[in-house]
């Protein structure tokens, strides 16, 4: 059985602004490809927007937007698992049982993790991805799988900084969400240094690896070809 996770890290999907504009939809292509990775004509599409956790308001008017790319567009079968009901264990057997896709959205990534560990839904996610469900997500919906990302939060001065944090560990590797964003690239490079004496940095831009570099303690080493092995549980 194949077990899919497609992390995205970045992209905008036709939401609307408060000032009441639409942002573009780029991201069509790979929510093309998410859909046929079920291999199916009407999946199953459960969305989660627990990165977003500290609003019921704000993940009801994500679901909204996405229900219009999967169900609207792309006609999907479409439901929401909200953050209040992850204590709910039955609701939540019944909906991961019933999805074909997984999709978590954008957000804080922190605030995530911290309540799916709460739940325990961390455990229940990675069963579901190892029962072959089509995981993916955005952003933090993205980054939350690998061991630790590249996160970013404001100071008292409304300035935007960057931290590592840990993750779910699923993969044994660092990523950066957004790396194109003003001071993105520094960041992760100085928190790889400080953190991974020994670390190969794989950077993709449009799907396409463009980047990849072993390095031990500052010194470049040969170019390998390892495969992407997921980290032991």
């Amino acid at each position: 059985m194949n077990k899919i996770i497609v992390a995205i890290g970045g992209g905008e999907n036709g939401r609307t602004l408060e000032n009441g504009k639409k942002t573009i939809y780029d991201t069509k292509t790979i929510d093309e490809q998410i859909i046929a990775l079920t291999k199916k004509k009407n999946p199953n599409f459960l969305f989660l927007a627990h990165a977003m956790s500290f609003s019921l308001e704000i993940e009801e008017s994500y679901y909204q937007t996405m229900k219009k790319i999967y169900k609207d567009m792309f006609n999907c079968n479409s439901r929401i698992l909200k953050s209040s009901d992850l204590d709910n264990k039955e609701k939540v057997s019944e909906l991961i049982s019933w999805a074909d896709i997984i999709y978590e959205g954008g957000g804080d990534t922190k605030i995530m993790l911290d309540l799916w560990k709460r739940t325990g839904f961390d455990k229940t996610l990675y069963n579901a991805w190892n029962m072959g469900k089509v995981i993916c997500g955005i952003s933090a919906g993205a980054v939350c799988y690998f061991n630790s990302c590249n996160s970013d939060y404001y100071d008292k001065n409304n300035k935007m900084l960057f931290e590592n944090i840990k993750c779910l560990n699923w993969f044994n590797a660092y990523i950066t969400p957004h790396y194109d964003e003003s001071g993105r690239k520094l960041s992760s490079k100085k928190h790889l240094k400080e953190k991974i004496p020994r670390r190969v940095n794989l950077v993709f831009l449009n799907s396409q690896r463009c980047e990849k570099k072993c390095q031990n303690n500052g010194k470049n080493l040969k170019r390998t070809n390892e495969n992407f092995k997921s980290a032991p549980k």
